[in-house]
């Protein structure tokens, strides 16, 4: 296949690289030019196209795809039409998906315009679920590597959905005097729930005294009549002569393994008596949450054998989601630490519309407007505060002298918003998590508004955009979260927060906080109505 520009007046039978428009008509990717469309080309001016060309041999993505897929020996699998060089193949009924890994490797390993990917080895999957997909990624392929990977297909079973089979499940539970009976009740629901995503049913439950021979007793009895025994042991699995594998053994069966490198669910016995299937359950198969019982369990309803070597093949991978509410979590649960929002409090601005005097020196109550808002900043919840300098710079650190808020200046003050917003993010430490960034000229923000912010901030889980609004309408101050610290750095100009919030996706979270949220100062005439007093 050749792939390039080319006249479009050589383009007739060629495969479209890119969606192309000429006059009124569109042409899709992967469009075959017909004489027709090479003439409404040249009519809308084209001179040329990038395009596909196939050579003597190629195979189109459909035709290659559809060749190897049919190439391919599997059971209880679907294969879907070709489509944009793909064909997909879903599982026919539930089951438990097999797969030839090494033959998918050697196809893949033929030229990297052939792939096939699939679900992982043992997967348990639902009817008409995708496992598996045949993908050409070029337009064309040189139909000699199609045959290859039909040679490399041919008499092997590439995969399969190994079907679930309804089996008749028997339940002992044994009790000691320290477990509840309502543990009993939910462990023989779950256990229920469990069999059902494969028509399977528990038909017999027993409680025995959780001792060796009693428990043999109901197996042996049990067994009789089952296709598959669950033991759910009152006390953990401490040796492998425990209760469990004992009774096993004891009714005249034999234990397989005990043991198994999957966590949650290291301490599963496997083991049969007769023809009868007996699983020793650990405790967090009491449990809904997928554990390595679930793995073992699944095989043998779909009637896969499991031997020992099998189950010791499951420790890579088999690290799973930790089960919070096991007796022995693997690790003592973390104390929550509340993420740390540090202040940014900016007052780098040249008050241009007031006409001279600098609004942030403004009395209110006798107070500098700065202040007065470092100070609400400081009974905040935030971890700390810095304040961004810039006009006048040397007056507004006066205006704070006592507080002990660190300085960062910007230079770049007189550019605009984003310099300073840069200073003030950049200043802050690894540990902050958000930065609130508060603007020194709302005198009607209040520590309790900071406070619902951070709060919001912290039951997002720090991941989101705090905004603090009025009516509906959006405000300051505003959270910026950690993951949008990187794009503060690359603002320019008179571009702030809002830009932030627009461009890059984040979740935002509203908080009404009242008229605080949209009363600033810009002008004398504001400033005055908000109580304030200019000052030279």
């Amino acid at each position: 296949m050749k792939f390039g520009p080319i006249p479009v007046a050589e383009a007739q039978g060629a495969v479209l690289a890119h969606a192309t428009a000429a006059g009124d008509r569109r042409y899709r990717k992967g469009h075959v030019l017909g004489a027709d469309d090479v003439a409404a080309l040249q009519a809308a001016g084209l001179g040329e196209v990038v395009v596909a060309a196939l050579e003597p041999g190629d195979l189109g993505e459909d035709e290659a795809a559809t060749a190897i897929a049919a190439a391919m020996r599997h059971r209880h699998v679907e294969v879907k039409p070709a489509a944009t060089g793909r064909v997909n193949l879903h599982a026919g009924s539930a089951g438990v998906f097999t797969v030839d890994a090494a033959l998918i490797d050697a196809i893949n390993a033929v030229d990297p315009s052939i792939t096939v990917a699939t679900l992982a080895r043992h997967a348990t999957v639902e009817a008409g679920q995708m496992v598996a997909t045949v993908k050409i990624i070029p337009f064309a392929v040189a139909g000699e590597l199609v045959r290859k990977v039909v040679d490399l297909c041919a008499g092997r079973e590439i995969f399969a959905v190994n079907p679930f089979v309804a089996r008749r499940v028997g339940v002992i539970q044994t009790v000691l005097p320290s477990v509840k009976a309502s543990v009993l009740d939910k462990t023989a629901r779950v256990t229920e729930q469990r069999l059902a995503r494969s028509g399977s049913r528990m038909t017999a439950e027993r409680r025995t005294p959780h001792e060796a021979g009693a428990v043999a007793e109901a197996a042996k009895v049990l067994a009789r009549d089952h296709d598959l025994l669950v033991i759910f042991g009152a006390s953990a699995l401490a040796d492998f002569d425990d209760v469990i594998p004992a009774a096993i053994r004891a009714a005249g069966g034999s234990v397989t393994r005990s043991g198994m490198p999957v966590d949650p669910g290291n301490l599963l016995v496997l083991g049969h008596i007769g023809e009868t299937a007996v699983l020793g359950a650990p405790g967090c198969a009491r449990s809904p949450k997928e554990n390595g019982f679930d793995w073992v369990l699944d095989r043998l309803i779909a009637g896969l054998e499991i031997t020992a070597a099998d189950i010791s093949g499951m420790g890579v991978g088999g690290l799973l989601m930790e089960i919070p509410s096991r007796p022995q979590p693997r690790e003592a649960p973390a104390v929550p630490v509340p993420p740390k929002v540090h202040a940014v409090l900016l007052a780098a601005g040249r008050s241009s519309r007031m006409g001279g005097p600098n609004k942030l020196l403004a009395l209110f109550q006798g107070k500098p407007l700065v202040r007065r808002t470092a100070e609400r900043v400081l009974a905040s919840k935030a971890e700390a505060a810095v304040v961004v300098t810039g006009h006048q710079a040397a007056r507004i650190r006066e205006a704070l002298a006592g507080l002990g808020l660190p300085v960062a200046h910007n230079p770049d003050f007189a550019s605009g918003l984003a310099g300073s917003l840069k200073a003030g993010v950049a200043a802050l430490p690894e540990e902050a998590a958000g930065a609130l960034i508060v603007l020194g000229d709302m005198p009607e923000v209040l520590p309790g508004d900071l406070d619902r912010l951070i709060e919001a901030f912290e039951r997002a889980g720090a991941r989101v955009v705090v905004r603090a609004t009025h009516g509906g309408k959006r405000g300051n101050p505003v959270i910026l979260p950690r993951a949008l610290f990187a794009a503060v750095a690359h603002l320019e100009g008179d571009t702030g927060a809002r830009h932030l919030i627009e461009s890059e996706g984040v979740d935002v979270v509203d908080v009404e906080i009242g008229a605080g949220a949209a009363v600033d100062v810009d002008t004398p005439e504001a400033l005055r109505t908000a109580g304030g007093v200019l000052q030279d």
